[in-house]
């Protein structure tokens, strides 16, 4: 059974939306996702600010 992930303070810079959840060792954590289909890019980061550097210097390679 996988873990249910709630996320807050959404935020979307480009076609990437960043998003703040906890981890299953209560610690926080950001993610960055591409949301165009087909790219499948995402990374997880320990600082809002690395995700929003990685969300506005991503290059979707998808058209």
């Amino acid at each position: 059974m996988t873990a249910r992930i709630n996320f807050r303070s959404l935020m979307k810079i480009g076609p990437v939306q960043i998003g703040t959840y906890r981890d299953r060792r209560g610690r926080t954590k950001d993610t960055a996702v591409c949301t165009n289909d087909g790219c499948g890019w995402f990374s997880d980061y320990s600082s809002s600010t690395a995700a929003q550097l990685a969300a506005r210097s991503h290059r979707c390679r998808v058209s």
